[in-house]
């Protein structure tokens, strides 16, 4: 080993040299496909990248790098816009993704989980299709993928959803994006167009009249290439009731995103659990410390590596579930009509406020360990146990970058 190179400095040039070939192949061999070369090819298949949501400063490029990802996800939300959108964070980062080679997920985020809906035709519908407008003059034929809508059945009114003034808002933006695009890019597009994003379908009471015409819309659209889907779920069995639902309800030609999943509600079942016997004992504290009480210890004092692994890999309720990530991956690429998934990339701010026995673990999920545990002597942020290692295996030689399609026909 070279002098003053760690083994994981070692790794992370490998991962670079990866990417400069290209994302490539896990070891196991399954998840790899033919070279397209640099040809353009029709459209992403089964890719799988990194998101950062909102917070677009929770993820660096080098990160990315120690991840071999070439794909990235974030959401920017359509309140008050900067007039340079493309300076606005999360417009801004998958910019410099794109220049960069990276295949880039845009998703367009309307909060109105206080205040109505606007109706089409009406003075508020008027401002929000303004601030469309200003993003898709910074995006347009940058980014790869646009989903119309972030969580729209979660950033609503509950009468809005009854009533069907969601599905008429969120039918008028697309239409006019669909216009715009056509306007300013009538020789084709490189972005392609998808509704999102779906959530609660594992329950069958959220399986509503308003989700059956939101997909009735999509598969009756033919400028929209599918649906985005979120499983934050308690069970893998909850992300397959997302596909059984979808499916069946998309044209043959038609895909779907994921473009967030996770076991959290698996995860927040556990938080009141005492810790493992077998970790109190190793690392002397009592046993009957709650599960949410060791998570915000080591908020306020990050924990060594070896001992943040010992907690989950001895946690059966976590152990059981290491390879989610993989096995759900996977799972979506069987179906033959995964277009894109993303997975969280660090524990955000967040997701630390406040942290207790009634707060989502939402930190459990992700790829970085970066406010729970002690960072790496190489300067990047722990990795995650399990997650980690199974998102660099599932990369695959035909989604490396740099990322070129085949424009849209408009």
């Amino acid at each position: 080993m070279r002098k003053g190179w760690s083994r994981r400095g070692i790794l992370g040039a490998s991962g670079a040299v990866l990417l400069a070939a290209g994302c490539s192949s896990g070891p196991d061999g399954h998840d790899v496909g033919p070279s397209e070369g640099s040809r353009p090819v029709d459209g992403p298949e089964g890719a799988l990248g990194a998101n950062f949501n909102e917070d677009a400063d929770s993820v660096t490029f080098n990160e990315l790098r120690d991840l071999s990802a070439c794909w990235l996800r974030g959401f920017v939300p359509l309140r008050e816009l900067p007039d340079e959108v493309a300076e606005q964070a999360a417009v801004k980062k998958l910019l410099a993704a794109h220049r960069d080679g990276y295949g880039t997920v845009l998703s367009l985020k309307f909060p109105f989980n206080h205040r109505s809906i606007p109706e089409p035709g009406s003075a508020a519908m008027a401002v929000q299709l303004s601030r469309v407008d200003k993003v898709l003059e910074s995006v347009l034929d940058s980014v790869d993928v646009l989903a119309i809508g972030n969580e729209p059945f979660i950033e609503s009114l509950p009468e809005d959803r009854r009533s069907g003034a969601l599905n008429s808002f969120y039918e008028k933006v697309a239409t006019h994006v669909i216009a715009y695009r056509e306007k300013h890019f009538p020789k084709g597009c490189r972005t392609r167009l998808y509704m999102g994003a779906l959530n609660h379908l594992d329950q069958p009471d959220k399986r509503t009249e308003a989700t059956g015409r939101w997909l009735s819309f999509v598969r009756a659209t033919p400028q929209i290439e599918g649906v985005d889907i979120h499983p934050h779920v308690s069970s893998p069995q909850g992300a397959q009731a997302y596909l059984d639902y979808i499916l069946p309800r998309l044209r043959k030609d038609q895909k779907f995103l994921v473009t967030e999943f996770s076991l959290v509600q698996l995860w927040e079942q556990h938080l009141s659990d005492p810790v493992p016997a077998g970790f109190a004992r190793k690392y002397r504290i009592p046993q009957d410390t709650p599960v949410w009480k060791l998570i915000r210890d080591a908020i306020e004092q990050p924990m060594p590596a070896g001992k943040w692994r010992d907690f989950l890999s001895m946690s059966p309720w976590f152990e059981s579930h290491q390879h989610f990530l993989r096995n759900q991956v996977r799972a979506f690429r069987r179906t033959g009509r995964l277009a894109v998934a993303t997975y969280g990339v660090s524990q955000a701010a967040a997701m630390t406020e406040d942290f207790g026995p009634r707060k989502q673990p939402w930190l459990l999920n992700s790829l970085y360990s970066n406010r729970t545990v002690e960072p790496s002597r190489d300067g990047l942020p722990a990795r995650s146990y399990g997650f980690f290692d199974d998102f660099r295996a599932l990369q695959r030689e035909q989604d490396r970058r740099p990322v070129r399609w085949k424009k849209v026909p408009t």
